[in-house]
C-alpha cells in the first residue's frame, strides 16, 4: 500500500510542483517531483492538445514540473512529435524550436546549437543532459529513438543542472528516456531516406511482476547507405535498455546506451580566410570532402537513478552514470581561399577518448510554516571528465566549392601515441526551496549553488603543465504567479558558471586563474493557455563575461549582451488543426572588447530573427494527415569586426502521414520532404566561425507497425 497522500503533497501537487500521473496512461519517468511520488486520477492530460508539447519537463535537481508552473521558459517534445515529424536526431527535433538554431551538418559527426544566442555543445565532452544528469548522454549526436521527450530550458541553469561540462550557458537539452508502459509495445518502423539511406528501429516495451512494478524497455536501430550528399555513405548502429523498479517506497532506473556511428566522406563546416567574403552557397549535395576521408565514433553510456520514500514527506535519492566516446578520424576542416570557392585543406588522422563519470545524492522534504507550504531539495554532485587525443597531419588538399576535385588518396598513419590532454573535475552543494502560497497561485523558488572547478593540463609526456582549481556561488529566483488558472506570469534571476580562463604565456600575467565566468540572466514572461493553444511571451537579457589580452596584460574584461523577446504558440488550433512555432527577436552585442572594430557589433553566429511555424490538419480522408513547416533565420556573421556574413534563409519542409490498419495491424505510414524548394544556403555558424552548408531536398519515408 502506497504511503498515505497528506496535505502538503496534495497542495504541492495542485500548484504543479509535483508532476500529475494519470490512471490508465504512460509514467514516462517514475522518479518526479520534489517530495515522494503519488499515483493519483485527474482529469488534466499529460500533453498540451495536439500531443506534441508534454505539460512536464524535469528542472535538473528539482525534478518534474508543470511547465505552466515553473518560472522559466521551458519547450517539452513528446515521443509522438518526434515521430511524427521523422526525427533521427535530437537536432532534427529541435530544428522547429524557435529559440534554437543547430550548427551542425547532417551529413557530418557533431549536432551543435546556439539557445539565446549563446553555443551550446561545440566542444568535445557532451552538454546534452540524460534524464536531469550531464555526463551520460551521447558526446557529439544524441539518436531520438530512446526520447520520451526532447526538453529545452531556455537561458541559464546553473542551480538547476550544476555547471555544464562545457560552459555553455545559453540553455539545457534534456532527454527523457522511454520506459515501459502500462500497455506493452512491440513496434517496428522501416525508413528511408535520400538516396538509398536504409534503416529499421525495433521498439519493445513490457511491465511484469504482481503489480507491474518491474519495466523493460528496449531500442534499437540500423541504417545503412549513401547519403544525399555526394560521395557520402552513412552507417548507424543504436542500442538501448530501460530497466525500471516501481515500489511502495522504492523507485530505481538504470539506462545503458550503445551507438556508433560511421561516414565515409562526412561533411565538414567552411572557414573563411581573412578578408575573403564568404561566397555563395554550392549546390547542397555538392561535397568537397575526399572519398578517402572517414569518420567513426562510437558511445557507451550507463546510468543508475534510485529514490527512497523514507517518510512521507521525505524523499532521498541518488544517482550514478558515465560514459565513454571513442574518435577515429581522417578528415580535416577546409578553408574558402577566394569569391571563387576554391578550398585548401590539411587532413589530419585523429584519434580521441573521453571519458566521464557523474555521480550525486541528496534529499527532497515537503512541510508547512505559517500558511506557506515548501519543497525542499538538497543536493551534492560531483562530474569528472578525461581527454585523450592525439593527430598525425597529412598533406594540404585544393579543391573547390562548386566543382569538388578528386585528390589521391593519402596514407597518413594514425598517432603511434594518444596521451592524456586534460582532466576536469566538477563538484557543488545545492540547495533550493519552492514556496507555494495564496491559495496555490504564488511560487517562490530561492536556490544557490557552491561550485568547485578542478582541471588540469598535461604534455605528451603526462606532466601537468597547468591546473586550475577556483570556486564560484550561483544564486537563483524565481516567481510564478497564477491569477488565474489558465494564466501565469513569471520572472526569475538565475547565473550560469563557465570555467575561468589562465592567463596564457604570452601575457605579462601568464599563468594567472581567473575564476569561474558568472553570467546573469533576467527574465520576465508570460505562460497562457486559451481553450485548446496555449503559449509563451518571454523578455530576457543575458551578460557573459570573457577573458581577453589587452597590450600584454590577460583580464576578464570582455563582455557579451544578448538581449531578446520569444513568443511561441502550441496546441491546437481548431478541431483537426495543430500549431507548433513562435519568433525569436534577439539584440546581441560585443559590450566591452580591446578593439575599436568589434566594440558594439553583433557576436558571430546570432541572428536579431528566428522564426518557425508548423502545422497538421487532419483531412477529411479518415487517417490521413498533412503538415507544413516553414523555418527562417536572419542574417549571421561569420567574423567579431561584422565583415564576413552568411544570407538570411527560409525552408519549407512538407509532409503527409496514414493511419490504418494492415494484415489486422496497427500501421502509420509517413512521408516528408525537407527543403522542398531545393534551396542552397548556408544554414548556420559556429562561435568559432565555422559556417554550415544546408542539406538538399531530401525524402523521408517510414512504415510504422505495431506488432
Amino acid at each position: 500500500m502506497r504511503p498515505k497522500l497528506n496535505r502538503t503533497v496534495l497542495a504541492l501537487l495542485t500548484a504543479g510542483v509535483i508532476p500529475h500521473v494519470h490512471a490508465g496512461t504512460e509514467d514516462t519517468s517514475p522518479m518526479e517531483g520534489a517530495v515522494p511520488q503519488v499515483v493519483v486520477s485527474a482529469e488534466r492530460n499529460d500533453t498540451f492538445a495536439g500531443g506534441q508539447v508534454a505539460r512536464q519537463a524535469r528542472l535538473g535537481m528539482l525534478g518534474d514540473a508543470d511547465v505552466m508552473s515553473t518560472p522559466f521558459n521551458v519547450s517539452s517534445y513528446t515521443a509522438q512529435a518526434i515521430a511524427d515529424q521523422q526525427a533521427v536526431t535530437v537536432a532534427d527535433v529541435l530544428a522547429r524550436d524557435p529559440a534554437v538554431r543547430a550548427t551542425g551538418q547532417g551529413g557530418g559527426i557533431l549536432d551543435a546549437f546556439f539557445i539565446r544566442g549563446f553555443a551550446i555543445g561545440e566542444g568535445n565532452v557532451g552538454e546534452i543532459a540524460l534524464d536531469g544528469q550531464y555526463g551520460v548522454a551521447p558526446n557529439y549526436r544524441v539518436f531520438a529513438d530512446y526520447a520520451e521527450r526532447v526538453e529545452v530550458i531556455k537561458g541559464p541553469a546553473a542551480l538547476l543542472y550544476g555547471m555544464s561540462p562545457n560552459s555553455g550557458i545559453g540553455g539545457v537539452v534534456n532527454i527523457v528516456p522511454k520506459r515501459a508502459q502500462a500497455a506493452d509495445v512491440t513496434r517496428l518502423t522501416l525508413d528511408a531516406a535520400g538516396d538509398s539511406q536504409l534503416g529499421a528501429h525495433l521498439d519493445i516495451g513490457r511491465r511484469f511482476g504482481a503489480k507491474r512494478e518491474f519495466g523493460v524497455r528496449v531500442n534499437g536501430r540500423h541504417q545503412q547507405g549513401d547519403t544525399p550528399l555526394d560521395k557520402q555513405e552513412r552507417r548507424a548502429d543504436v542500442g538501448a535498455l530501460a530497466l525500471d523498479y516501481r515500489g511502495e517506497r522504492l523507485r530505481m532506473t538504470l539506462d545503458a546506451l550503445a551507438q556508433a556511428e560511421r561516414f565515409d566522406a562526412p561533411s565538414r563546416p567552411f572557414l573563411a580566410a581573412a578578408g575573403v567574403a564568404v561566397p555563395r552557397a554550392p549546390d547542397g549535395r555538392r561535397n568537397v570532402t575526399q572519398a578517402w576521408e572517414w569518420a567513426k565514433i562510437e558511445d557507451r553510456s550507463v546510468l543508475w537513478r534510485a529514490e527512497y520514500d523514507a517518510t512521507d514527506a521525505l524523499t532521498l535519492f541518488a544517482n550514478a552514470g558515465g560514459a565513454r566516446t571513442d574518435v577515429a578520424r581522417l578528415f580535416g576542416t577546409p578553408t574558402v581561399l577566394n569569391a571563387a570557392g576554391d578550398t585548401r585543406v590539411t587532413p589530419d588522422n585523429f584519434r580521441l577518448e573521453v571519458r566521464r563519470a557523474t555521480l550525486d545524492g541528496g534529499l527532497r522534504a515537503a512541510f508547512d510554516t505559517a500558511g506557506v507550504r515548501h519543497a525542499v531539495t538538497l543536493q551534492a554532485s560531483r562530474y569528472r571528465d578525461e581527454l585523450d587525443r592525439a593527430a598525425v597531419s597529412g598533406r594540404p588538399v585544393l579543391s573547390n566549392l562548386y566543382a569538388p576535385l578528386a585528390a589521391p588518396a593519402q596514407d597518413v598513419a594514425a598517432p603511434a601515441l594518444v596521451p592524456r590532454v586534460s582532466e576536469t573535475h566538477l563538484s557543488g552543494v545545492a540547495l533550493a526551496d519552492t514556496m507555494t502560497a495564496l491559495d496555490e497561485r504564488l511560487l517562490v523558488t530561492l536556490g544557490v549553488r557552491r561550485q568547485q572547478v578542478e582541471s588540469d593540463n598535461f604534455n605528451a609526456s603526462g606532466v601537468t603543465t597547468a591546473s586550475y582549481d577556483r570556486r564560484a556561488t550561483a544564486p537563483m529566483l524565481g516567481i510564478a504567479f497564477k491569477p488565474w488558472r489558465q494564466l501565469a506570469l513569471y520572472a526569475n534571476r538565475i547565473e550560469g558558471l563557465s570555467k575561468g580562463d589562465t592567463a596564457p604565456p604570452t601575457a605579462a600575467n601568464a599563468g594567472e586563474i581567473f575564476a569561474p565566468y558568472k553570467s546573469r540572466q533576467n527574465e520576465v514572461g508570460v505562460k497562457f493557455e486559451r481553450g485548446t493553444l496555449a503559449g509563451t511571451v518571454s523578455v530576457f537579457r543575458i551578460e557573459k563575461p570573457s577573458g581577453q589580452l589587452t597590450g600584454n596584460v590577460y583580464g576578464v574584461d570582455g563582455e557579451q549582451r544578448n538581449q531578446g523577446v520569444e513568443l511561441a504558440l502550441f496546441g491546437q488550433a481548431a478541431p483537426g488543426v495543430r500549431l507548433t512555432g513562435g519568433v525569436t527577436f534577439l539584440d546581441a552585442e560585443l559590450t566591452r572588447t580591446n578593439s575599436a572594430a568589434t566594440l558594439g557589433k553583433t557576436p558571430v553566429g546570432v541572428p536579431s530573427s528566428q522564426a518557425n511555424l508548423g502545422t497538421e490538419w487532419d483531412t477529411a480522408l479518415a487517417g490521413l494527415t498533412v503538415s507544413g513547416s516553414v523555418s527562417y533565420t536572419d542574417r549571421q556573421y561569420v567574423n567579431q569586426a561584422n565583415t564576413q556574413s552568411i544570407p538570411s534563409w527560409t525552408r519549407l519542409d512538407l509532409g503527409a502521414r496514414y493511419r490504418t490498419r494492415v494484415a489486422g495491424r496497427d500501421t502509420t505510414l509517413r512521408a516528408s520532404v525537407t527543403n522542398v524548394a531545393n534551396r542552397d544556403y548556408w544554414s548556420g555558424v559556429a562561435s568559432y566561425g565555422a559556417f554550415v552548408q544546408g542539406a538538399p531536398r531530401t525524402l523521408l519515408l517510414s512504415a510504422a507497425i505495431d506488432l
